[in-house]
């Protein structure tokens, strides 16, 4: 039985004008469509407005076409850089936010899957190649530039989208066109750094990654949790600096990632490797540990999307090193690549099976999408062996005998971690869904055969197992947040310590490290089990249970994530402190008053003490999102999935939710099916980047 637009709509209308509406066929009656998905969350207010202009471009347009303008612009907010047609009429209700998240609302609402189902894909191109909003990619016109969507083949982009991919494409393949000169002696330093091959030895991964990075303008380095990318880049480092230093030029070397907390992250680490390098110790003063964030380093201006540094003005050295490479966008990697000096060399480091950016586009995964395959050259392989003493005759790679994977040449997967071993619980589940085998991994959590595995089925929103593994962890070992509580209650120093004295910040860096032993990590945001309805859940329970004094915004033992950099704090989006009582003395009476606690991150340790009044954007953090902890480890890590599928739950999700746990991982499911169904989605980010770099 047909159902009438009255029934469909959310919004009371009557039923006579809803009978006359065809969306497809009347641009009004889609605008008015449109507006109903904006009110019910299924579309941005954004992707709303960005059609009521192409309408007003072109009043008597298909509305074929400005329906592919509202999707496309949509799917930027889930990280797609264009839409793909054909795709999409297999699964059009996907390319809406379906359900949003929080989404209360019940009753029937018009989905495109009834939209577009005798929709014709051919017949969707056609209608965009006759638009005059569209630009046809391949096509020469005189007004080509101001048109602002293109179609390339069946993908419809926005023009700026298109643009920031034909910059990449064009700045790599000039990179990949260009080659280094590598030094003679390179074999012997090599092997100086990393030893010579023993007889039956695994492949050095890491060796082989340093040498082709010698070799090239660009090159990647991707792998999992522990594989060593860290201990690479700073071999590398050391690999390319010694001869400069040797000659007396010494590169300009920089590092950088693209948050804050990553910065800091990759900060303390490299600082430590520096210190343990076995190389001159001019060599050593020349390869720098001070990491800072992309948008930094290109100089970013407030209010606009511009740099300082940009093609007409670039950056200032010879070797740029970019960490967690998988959270950087298409539009940060087109102003990257513009920024950098011809003669520069670039390495991104990270894991390709991680999250990719919040922001439009996954470059780290589209350019190492062939990196497990190898598909190196004979060439390639004959060098590699040649300089490095290792033979790849039996790493099962793909050779490339037809020179069709220039990229490859450049990309080394590290394939050994050594913080996930075989008998690691972990390292095999994170294995199995990266591998997509779903009931494999199901099989694996159910068998209760690792320590370090975990899962709980919830009976419903109240089931109370769900407090209790918040508050008490799993056993002695696999703490939960009473733990941080207790270390702070229990090793506070004695009152008559003035504030001066270094134990209060002892004290409260053992506060902070005993934080770091759990954490809940969350899908979304919104709903019963989200970040902002897990904290409140989790904070009343702390409270309930007399762990806390307040459940009321500030109180002591209140952890808080910051949301934004504050470089006048110095402190960094992503950064973690807990507020704690300090004395304080008001003439000759001693008083407590509240301040948070950072650490500084900077490989010098430390903690820095903030008044929470300076504190603007922050908020509670006993929960926080799958993407928030990139870059972050916890001892003991409960992924918390939601009842319902929703488009952010992918098996990469699952992926980096598993693998930011050091030591033990559970597994939190309100519904049976979620984790499975989680597992066999992939994120799809829809780019033509890779068409022409294989």
């Amino acid at each position: 039985m047909s159902r009438s637009f009255a029934e469909l709509l959310p919004t009371p209308l009557t039923a006579e004008s809803l009978a006359r509406l065809q969306p497809l066929h009347r641009a009004e009656d889609l605008l008015l469509l449109l507006e109903r998905w904006v009110e019910r969350g299924w579309l941005r207010a954004l992707d709303k407005a960005f059609v009521a202009f192409l309408h007003e471009r072109d009043p008597h347009g298909d509305p074929l076409v400005l329906l592919a303008a509202a999707l496309t612009s949509h799917q930027l907010g889930h990280g797609h850089v264009c839409l793909d047609l054909f795709e999409t009429l297999k699964e059009p209700d996907f390319a809406l936010s379906l359900p949003p998240e929080g989404d209360v609302q019940t009753g029937a609402m018009l989905l495109p899957s009834q939209l577009l189902e005798a929709l014709d894909g051919d017949a969707w191109c056609k209608a965009l190649q006759a638009s005059p909003l569209v630009e046809h990619a391949g096509q020469s016109l005189a007004d080509a530039a101001s048109r602002p969507l293109v179609l390339s083949d069946r993908r419809l982009y926005l023009r700026r989208y298109w643009a920031y991919e034909r910059r990449i494409d064009s700045a790599l393949r000039q990179r990949l066109a260009a080659t280094q000169v590598t030094s003679a002696d390179l074999p012997a330093r090599l092997d100086s750094l990393f030893g010579s091959p023993a007889a039956n030895a695994p492949i050095d991964w890491q060796k082989l990654a340093c040498a082709l990075a010698t070799r090239g303008a660009f090159s990647i380095v991707t792998g999992g949790p522990g594989t060593g990318k860290t201990t690479t880049v700073v071999r590398l480092l050391a690999l390319l600096q010694a001869p400069a230093v040797e000659a007396g030029t010494p590169l300009r070397i920089r590092l950088a990632a693209p948050t804050g907390k990553a910065a800091a992250r990759l900060t303390e680490s490299i600082s430590l490797q520096v210190k343990s390098l076995e190389v001159d110790d001019k060599v050593r003063q020349k390869i720098p540990s001070d990491v800072t964030t992309v948008h930094r380093l290109l100089g970013s201006r407030p209010g606009t999307r511009h740099f300082r540094h940009h093609a007409g003005n670039r950056l200032p050295l010879d070797v740029l090193v970019v960490d967690e490479a998988s959270m950087i966008d298409l539009e940060m990697m087109a102003n990257l690549l513009d920024a950098l000096p011809a003669h520069a060399r670039l390495v991104l480091l990270g894991d390709k099976d991680q999250l990719a950016s919040v922001e439009a586009g996954a470059v780290l995964g589209d350019l190492c999408r062939d990196a497990e395959a190898g598909w190196y050259t004979p060439q390639t392989r004959e060098w590699l062996e040649h300089v490095s003493g290792e033979s790849l005759a039996a790493s099962e790679l793909q050779q490339d005998l037809d020179g069709s994977h220039p990229l490859a040449q450049q990309v080394v997967m590290l394939r050994h971690s050594r913080r996930f071993g075989e008998g690691s619980g972990i390292g095999q589940l994170s294995r199995l869904v990266n591998r997509q085998q779903s009931d494999a991994a199901r099989a694996l959590l159910a068998a209760g055969s690792h320590a370090d595995l975990f899962a709980l089925s919830l009976k419903g929103e109240q089931d109370r197992a769900f407090e209790r593994l918040a508050l008490e962890g799993r056993g002695a070992q696999a703490k939960g947040y009473r733990h941080y509580l207790e270390v702070l209650r229990e090793q506070r120093p004695a009152a008559e310590a003035g504030l001066e004295d270094p134990c209060w910040g002892a004290w409260a860096g053992k506060v902070l490290e005993a934080f770091e032993a759990f954490q809940v990590l969350c899908a979304v945001r919104k709903g019963p089990w989200g970040v902002e309805g897990l904290n409140e859940r989790i904070t009343r329970a702390l409270f309930g249970h007399k762990l806390i004094d307040s459940d009321q915004h500030w109180y002591e033992g209140r952890p808080v994530l910051m949301t934004r950099n504050d470089y006048g704090l110095g402190l960094m989006n992503g950064d973690i402190g807990i507020a704690l009582k300090l004395p304080e003395r008001d003439g000759l009476t001693p008083k407590y008053v509240l301040r948070v606690a950072f650490a500084r991150n900077d490989g010098q340790g430390g903690i820095r003490f903030v008044l929470p009044s300076r504190l603007n954007d922050v908020e509670t953090v006993y929960a926080m999102t799958v993407h928030k902890s990139q870059g972050s480890e916890f001892s003991h890590t409960a992924l918390v999935l939601p009842e319902a599928l929703n488009p952010v739950l992918t098996k990469e999700l699952i992926y980096t939710g598993i693998t930011r746990a050091k030591h033990w991982f559970s597994l939190v499911e309100p519904r049976a099916g979620v984790f499975e169904e989680a597992v066999q989605r992939k994120v799809k980010r829809l780019s033509g980047l890779m068409l022409g770099l294989k």
